[in-house]
């Protein structure tokens, strides 16, 4: 009996080595298997933004874009609640503001508001605005902008609001 007690506990224990001596195997191989994961993700982001860029390239070519940024005025109260641009009379983008995106334009932030094509040549931006002055009136303010759009590169426009007006920038001539 003292004879099959050792070889059931040799057995055993020789179990529970090689069960051990494989869990730290596949640890291992679980490990090596996550690395090759994350790579693979961060080739897949890499291509992703690759072809973001070439698709915005492909659509919005620099000779034809257009693309409208909006600010605050530094240290101005205005609360943006809806913003809308019209281009040569279209409906380019009306956007409406949450709190967040407020206070990101608040502290310095800026949005690119608009991107899209146009053609050489004199253009007008409509902008409307509707939001709540500092003293929590009820604030609207539009204004109509002449702008001209070169042959070459996009053509980029900064507009600048504040609760005592807007002042637009052509960025690129």
């Amino acid at each position: 009996m003292g004879f099959v007690k050792r070889i059931v506990i040799g057995t055993l224990i020789g179990l529970w080595i090689t069960a051990s001596v494989a869990a730290e195997v596949a640890k291992t191989q679980v490990k090596g298997f996550d690395e090759q994961v994350q790579d693979i993700k961060k080739n897949i982001l890499g291509i992703a933004s690759e072809l973001n860029q070439l698709e915005e390239q492909l659509l919005f070519p620099s000779s034809t874009q257009l693309a409208v940024f909006v600010a605050l005025a530094p240290g101005d109260n205005l609360r943006l609640d809806a913003l809308t641009i019209k281009i040569d009379g279209k409906d380019a983008t009306h956007y409406i503001y949450s709190a967040k995106e407020l206070e990101a334009l608040q502290h310095g932030g800026i949005q690119r508001l608009y991107t899209g094509n146009i053609e050489t040549g004199e253009h007008t931006l409509d902008l409307d605005l509707i939001g709540k002055s500092s003293s929590n009136k009820d604030y609207q303010y539009s204004a109509s902008y002449k702008f001209v759009k070169g042959i070459k590169g996009a053509k980029l426009i900064e507009i600048t609001l504040s609760g005592s007006g807007s002042k637009i920038e052509s960025l690129t001539d």
